[in-house]
């Protein structure tokens, strides 16, 4: 398969479904203007802000792109090139752009609230106990990993850490400048990336050098203040110049792709059982979870992102559109990896790990167009990084929604707490930093994959329920709820099985009980639908 002609083929594909299938979903949902989004409703200069299209979309895009469309991508290659561009593309179309999409829609149609409030609203307040309860250890979870992950990677590459750095600053000053509003916004955005750009060349300058505990500690203090700090100051702008890098960075791939013109050295074949890995039903579809469909999407859709939105038709641009450009960086991932023959593949990923070998195989590409390419690899390498402490402090906002929304409706002194933003971003802090303590993160890290997709299964539940009563047949959501919950199942099955053989009896009871949390909720949901028609709409 020739690289450029497999890019070409995705990328018209995305294109089409953007165009047809999001326009389809968006008439399903209903999406109009004349909906007043929460951003407008509830709006408090915090959390709460009506923001410019392009500002929510690179905010939305780097919370959920991170790693993910890279690392699983790659290693899901494993099983052949061509099951991972598959359900890249069908994923990605049918699946995660449809669940972004309805995520985002029904939060904005219940104030901004979490997939947690649509489930007690439509399935019952239990139900939002046990899925906020899921989904805020799942956060913590990711926090004290990534914060692992970004403590480890500054360590070893000093100049990702002074560049990081001077992104912080630069987006402080971006959106102070910004709200002054003094400056045309796209000349704003002209000089903010620019000098963005060079801050890259400005890290091999200047590395900064400092200890794994101590990043530690910046990463804990930085995400405390990112996290309570209104979103137009920081994560706003932030993610906005951020998102840049991404799209610097799939363009100049695609660029080295079409002068190079590779062909891959990589077979045909389709392995159905993978060593190391498993069955390819159902690993291939937890393995690959962003750039196909990820349930943490919906968390950032339902938590940060639907609170910034200005008006309800910017959601189909933010929530399929953002996902769909996610599935190209998958493709890209895959297509950087493709020109190895599978021997060279598998020896590559062993000793470097997916990270490395994408940052060299796309370097590689981007190093065609002039680039020098221990700078090309310097830039992909850093680009993933950014996006992994981008990811690290929307978690922590996420994490400090779903505390609150969990005790809003109780009658409790708890509310001192889950009401104050700093007090409950300082409790999160404390959980995480416990976790990564302990070491605890690293035992519990190989279950998040089937738990990801399992957040994916019950918000697509929680949406078809929500289109169920709202009289909308829910045929587009309930079809990949069906299979995301048959992979999740089945997956946890394995996991429960193989922990318990490796007598690991934590995790596989962990994972047995996330196996009965999906068949409690799936039957809580049937039972909140007994007076309805399963295609929309109260029996008659």
């Amino acid at each position: 398969m020739n690289l450029i002609l497999l890019l070409a083929i995705t990328g018209t594909l995305f294109v089409l479904a953007y165009r047809f299938y999001g326009r389809f979903i968006a008439n399903k949902l209903k999406i109009d203007d004349d909906n007043i989004t929460p951003a407008h409703t509830e709006k408090d200069g915090v959390d709460y802000v009506p923001s410019k299209t392009p500002m929510v979309l690179g905010h939305h895009f780097a919370s959920i792109a991170g790693a993910g469309p890279i690392v699983g991508p790659i290693i899901a290659v494993a099983f052949g090139w061509i099951p991972a561009v598959l359900w890249i593309v069908i994923g990605g179309i049918f699946f995660g752009a449809v669940h972004d999409l309805t995520s985002l829609t029904a939060s904005l149609r219940h104030k901004g609230k979490s997939i947690g409030e649509l489930i007690e609203r439509y399935i019952g307040a239990f139900g939002k106990k046990l899925f906020i309860i899921f989904a805020f250890a799942t956060l913590i979870l990711i926090i004290a990993v990534f914060m692992d992950i970004v403590a480890r990677t500054f360590v070893s590459v000093p100049a990702a850490a002074s560049a990081s750095v001077g992104f912080i600053i630069l987006a402080l000053i971006f959106g102070a400048i910004f709200r002054a509003d003094k400056v045309p916004f796209w000349l704003l955005t002209v000089v903010g990336v620019a000098i963005m750009y060079t801050m890259i060349y400005g890290g091999e300058l200047l590395p900064l050098e400092l200890g794994y505990w101590f990043w530690i500690l910046i990463l804990l203090i930085y995400i405390f203040f990112a996290a309570v700090s209104p979103v137009q100051v920081l994560l706003q702008p932030r993610d906005y110049l951020n998102s840049y890098l991404l799209y610097g960075m799939i363009l100049f791939g695609i660029i080295g792709v079409i002068v190079t013109n590779p062909t891959a050295q990589m077979g045909n074949e389709v392995h159905f059982y993978a060593e190391g890995l498993g069955f390819l039903f159902p690993v291939l579809f937890v393995t690959i979870a962003c750039g196909a469909i990820s349930g943490f999407h919906s968390l950032v859709a339902s938590g940060t992102t639907s609170k910034q939105i200005d008006k309800e038709t910017d959601a189909k641009t933010i929530g399929f559109g953002g996902m769909l450009i996610e599935s190209m960086l998958a493709i890209l991932a895959v297509g950087a990896v493709m020109v190895l023959t599978r021997e060279q593949y598998m020896a590559s990923l062993a000793e470097l790990g997916p990270v490395t070998l994408f940052s060299q195989g796309l370097g590689g590409f981007i190093s065609s167009i002039g680039i020098p390419e221990s700078l090309a690899i310097s830039f992909v390498a850093l680009t993933v990084s950014a996006f992994a402490l981008t990811t690290l402090d929307t978690c922590t906002r996420l994490a400090r929604f779903t505390f609150k929304e969990y005790f809003e409706k109780e009658d409790t002194r708890v509310h001192i707490v889950s009401e104050n933003r700093f007090l409950s971003t300082a409790i999160i802090g404390v959980l995480s930093a416990a976790l990564l303590l302990t070491g605890q993160f690293q035992e519990l890290w190989p279950i998040f994959g089937s738990a990801n997709q399992l957040l994916a299964a019950l918000a697509l539940l929680a949406v078809s329920v929500w289109l169920i009563k709202s009289d909308v047949n829910p045929i587009f959501t309930l079809l990949p709820m069906t299979f995301m919950f048959a992979v999740t199942l089945t997956s946890l099955l394995f996991f429960v099985w193989n922990n318990i053989t490796a007598h690991s009896y934590i995790l596989a009871a962990l994972a047995l009980a996330l196996f009965v949390l999906a068949i409690v909720l799936i039957n809580f949901a049937r039972k909140s639908l007994r007076e309805y028609n399963l295609f929309g709409g109260k029996e008659s």
